[in-house]
């Protein structure tokens, strides 16, 4: 039973490392400034993949223009004016580059959040070598395999949870902040519309009692 715990241990260690270092997933929130463009690079490897989504939580008509470029120059994806997207690239060596581009607004700021996927990051170190450091496995009623199988589709399904809770969150913000100028607007409108009533209905006032008035004068 001992063995079994160690044996455990050290397959749970090694494996949950080497899982971790071949996929990454970070998000970011960022303003950018109407007239502006902001680029960004993340250095990649042969045979990985490269996920990212965008969304653009705030700002006039909720637009950006978007595009990705290889380490070559290539423009591999080109949006224009979208709210939201999802674009995958399977990669080489080199610094890939993704900008988004505000320049034909010139007054809004957008506010732009995008979350990035990378998989297949593999390290120098051999995800196997845990094997080295494992004795006596034959004694074992369970497999190694069977351990490695069920810790990597518990990472898979963590991190499938966390990447939905995380675009969630997005979609939640552009909505808040979508009602919020909606409410605005709605206020804005009706104070409008109350002034106007008030203005009208004193002109109609007004007409009506000059239609009264005896303008007739009186001689002497």
């Amino acid at each position: 039973y001992k063995q079994l715990l160690v044996v455990f241990a050290l397959v749970l260690e090694f494996n949950v490392l080497a899982a971790f270092s071949q996929s990454v997933d970070s998000d970011f929130t960022f303003t950018l400034p109407s007239g502006r463009r902001e680029c960004f690079y993340q250095t990649m490897k042969k045979h990985a993949s490269l996920e990212i989504e965008y969304q653009v939580l705030d700002g006039a008509g909720l637009d950006v223009d978007f595009h990705i470029a290889s380490p070559t120059g290539e423009i591999l994806y080109n949006d224009y004016r979208k709210s939201d997207g999802v674009h995958t690239v399977e990669t080489e060596d080199g610094d890939y580059m993704f900008c988004f581009d505000n320049t034909f607004s010139a007054v809004s700021e957008k506010i732009i959040f995008f979350e990035l996927i990378l998989d297949n990051m593999e390290t120098d170190e051999d995800p196997e070598d845990w094997k080295e450091y494992v004795h006596g496995t034959d004694m074992l009623d369970m497999k190694l395999e069977d351990i490695m199988d069920t810790i990597n589709n518990v990472k898979a399904r963590l991190s499938k949870s966390v990447h939905l809770q995380t675009v969630l969150k997005a979609f939640e913000a552009r909505d808040r902040n979508l009602q919020e100028s909606n409410f605005d607007r709605v206020n804005f409108w009706s104070v409008t519309n109350l002034i106007v009533m008030v203005i009208v209905s004193a002109v109609q006032v007004f007409l009506v009692r000059s239609l009264f008035e005896d303008k007739r004068k009186i001689r002497t």
